[in-house]
């Protein structure tokens, strides 16, 4: 009886077709991650409107609800759904959120719960959207006023979808801060303006299926599936920082024949300024990599890219336009990247200037052996990953707090902070104090671009004086959200990173 009430969302469809002429079709749409009486009683009250109720629930891959959430895959939160009585059909979703959904079934209800009630409340800014499909398709929405009850809190307390030490990480921000006081400052982001400096990047990867060795050479083989394209380098940074802040100025190059200009600005976000200087005799810099369709595993990189010094013509007109628009921004973000732009003149120059500086300048196959993060100072927050410090400071093995501490000395740094992968990271604040934060997502579709995410955001907290601890949490919640995704394909969202951090402080 159970495996007959779940159906896929094409057969619910037509099951909604069949019955809408004669039944009232009720329809609510979750997570339901754990099944608890508020969602009970929130389904008896749904049924009360109609004659048929329909469950749809989000799938596994769109649950942003933090760290191993869902508690439950989305078979067996089928399967607990179709065992109430009071559900007669149910459905996982195709979608982030029921848009979608509520156009493809046109129920004549749509309920949700009475903390759905204030649509300024809603973190994922959904509940608007939803109310539009469901009226364009003639339906109403109707709002339960159940009592409440949290998944998200059961879960936190009871289940152990956490690690020891992110809890305790979280129960240290909770004895100080609660989530309205850090999303009001979230929310403060929004009037900085912001100024990112860096390389503009490409990143192109073509998805293929592995054939194996040709029967002639010894030459592996591969068929191209499809081939896609994101912005990356100080592009993705900027776009990181489009939901956050609306107003955000990038300062680059690009190639002399302005490469992938027209789809840089088909996909750049409105409230970004572009002003990019062309480079003579060079391509915009294009990262292909290849990619395993079947597990997604990158096979191969072919680069082009041209890490010649800009000219002294180019230099000078960078340096003029670094100084015109630092007057105007309240803080700098700079990805040095390695790629010939940052001479020693520009580095000095930037190093000199009275303004708040974000730094990261990382360590790639062009540059190994050739770049130094060393060549600046007096840095406000500097961001490093563990492997290119101990590269930077040539120590293998010694601890990475002392190495730390070493490297702020040396540039002047205020804060510093150490990426560690599936370690977490750490920060060693001006007064020389240092926190540790957990990963928040100890999975990865894809790392290309979490270290940006992750320094974009810390940028902003870092600047407007927030917590070490809740600035490292935002960060790291930033990061794992950019690691679910294939390459920088979607910039961090602020309502997204608020919904994450809303279940994890529950």
């Amino acid at each position: 009886m159970i495996k007959n009430k779940i159906v896929s969302l094409s057969k619910l469809a037509e099951i909604c077709r069949n019955l809408k002429p004669k039944k009232k079709i009720v329809h609510c749409h979750g997570v339901f991650d754990l099944i608890h009486i508020g969602h009970i009683n929130h389904f008896i009250a749904a049924k009360s409107y109609g004659d048929i109720l329909i469950v749809t629930i989000t799938p596994d891959k769109f649950v942003n609800k933090g760290n191993n959430r869902p508690a439950f895959n989305q078979q067996l939160r089928c399967e607990a759904l179709a065992a109430l009585e009071v559900i007669d059909y149910v459905s996982i979703n195709e979608w982030p959120d029921a848009v979608n959904t509520i156009k493809k079934l046109k129920p004549n209800f749509y309920c949700k719960g009475s903390d759905y009630e204030n649509p300024n409340q809603d973190l994922t800014g959904k509940i608007i959207a939803e109310k539009k499909a469901l009226y364009s398709v003639g339906g109403i929405l109707k709002i339960t006023q159940d009592q409440m009850f949290s998944s998200s809190t059961l879960i936190n307390r009871y289940i152990n979808v956490q690690q020891e030490e992110q809890r305790e990480f979280i129960k240290k921000i909770l004895q100080v801060s609660n989530f309205e006081k850090i999303k009001k400052n979230v929310e403060k982001f929004c009037s900085l303006k912001v100024l990112v400096i860096g390389e503009v990047i490409i990143d192109k990867y073509i998805f293929c299926e592995v054939l194996g060795k040709s029967g002639k050479e010894s030459v592996l083989n591969f068929r191209k599936i499809k081939t896609e394209k994101y912005l990356g380098g100080s592009l993705a940074i900027a776009r990181h920082l489009s939901s956050f802040c609306k107003d955000i100025k990038l300062l680059s190059f690009i190639g002399q024949k302005k490469e992938e200009l027209k789809f840089i600005k088909s996909k750049i976000e409105k409230n970004i300024k572009l002003e990019l200087i062309q480079k003579k005799n060079s391509q915009t810099i294009v990262k292909t990599r290849f990619i395993d369709n079947i597990d997604n595993r990158k096979l191969i990189g072919v680069y082009t890219v041209d890490d010649q010094s800009i000219s002294l013509k180019e230099e000078k007109i960078f340096e003029q336009k670094i100084l015109k628009n630092l007057k105007s921004c309240d803080l700098a973000i700079i990805s040095d990247y390695g790629h010939g732009i940052f001479t020693e003149k520009i580095t000095k120059l930037l190093s000199k200037q009275n303004i708040f500086k974000s730094l990261n300048a990382q360590l790639n196959s062009t540059n190994l052996g050739l770049h130094t993060i060393r060549k600046y100072k007096k840095i406000d927050n500097l961001i490093i990953n563990a492997s290119e410090l101990r590269h930077e400071m040539r120590d293998r093995e010694g601890n990475l707090d002392i190495i730390g501490q070493k490297l702020k000395k040396y540039m002047f740094a205020k804060n510093l902070a150490i990426t560690r992968g599936r370690a977490g990271a750490l920060l060693i604040n001006k007064n020389k104090r240092i926190v540790n934060c957990p990963a928040f997502n100890m999975s990865a579709l894809d790392k290309i671009g979490a270290g940006d995410a992750m320094f974009a955001i810390l940028s902003l907290c870092i600047f407007s004086k927030l917590d070490d601890r809740q600035s490292l949490l935002l960060a790291s919640i930033a990061a794992a959200q950019s690691v679910s995704i294939m390459g920088n394909s979607y910039p961090i969202k602020k309502n997204l990173l608020l919904k994450n951090l809303f279940h994890l402080l529950k």
